[in-house]
């Protein structure tokens, strides 16, 4: 069995690589899109203050561990023939996808942003300050302060979304060769018995979790030592 796991991967079968591409990408994009959208709310969060700040920090607290089943549902409500965006016809394909992913890592990325900025605002407010930054213009140079452990963020990010399997079989239907991530895949093919299909993709899942992390943690190391 593992000896097949091994000859899927080094053989480059076709279904094999566009299975890993195709949850490469719908990752990728997903996570880029909420670090886009999230870093910058979650900064702003951490320097507003505002009646009902302490509730919406509450429920993006409890949105980190929102059931990927229940993501799933609610963008499939939208995107379907009866919902307010079936029209856009993007449910079972990977948009929808992306979407519910989207959805999984946001508030992961606004509440970790939020604390990180936070504790940066509390040690270099005098400071920023003194040089006239502060509310929304201290935002870039906190996120720019906080970029190596911003960086530990969008990474649990990345974790939560590569490792999905409800939402995205939800919306995008486990499509062969359209919608059929690697995730799915795992589920389906160990459930028909095609164990080596199933153990090959685990395999290279695990191997691309550890060497994004082990990219990303050494990045974090030289930059550190070159800042100083």
């Amino acid at each position: 069995m593992f000896s097949a796991a091994f000859a899927l991967i080094v053989g480059l079968d076709p279904t094999f690589l566009t299975i890993v591409g195709l949850s490469l990408r719908v990752t990728l994009t997903a996570v880029l899109v909420a670090a886009l959208i999230g870093l910058p709310l979650g900064a702003a969060l951490a320097l507003a203050r505002f009646p009902g700040r302490s509730v919406v920090i509450v429920c993006l607290n409890a949105l980190m561990g929102l059931p990927p089943v229940v993501a799933g549902l609610f963008v499939f409500l939208m995107l379907s023939r009866s919902g307010p965006l079936g029209s856009l016809g993007l449910l079972f394909s990977p948009a929808a996808m992306i979407v519910a992913q989207i959805i999984l890592v946001l508030p992961i990325v606004i509440a970790l942003t939020r604390q990180t900025v936070e504790d940066l605002w509390g040690e270099y407010r005098d400071h920023l300050r003194s040089v006239g930054l502060e509310g929304v213009r201290a935002i870039p140079t906190l996120l720019f302060d906080g970029r190596f452990a911003l960086a530990t963020v969008l990474l649990a990010g990345f974790g939560r979304a590569s490792a999905e399997v409800g939402a995205v079989l939800i919306v995008g239907g486990n499509i062969a060769g359209y919608t059929r991530t690697m995730t799915t895949a795992i589920t389906l093919e160990t459930s028909k018995g095609d164990l080596p299909l199933a153990l090959g993709l685990g395999l290279v899942l695990i191997v691309l979790t550890l060497a994004i992390n082990a990219i990303a943690f050494g990045a974090s190391r030289i930059g550190a030592r070159y800042a100083g």
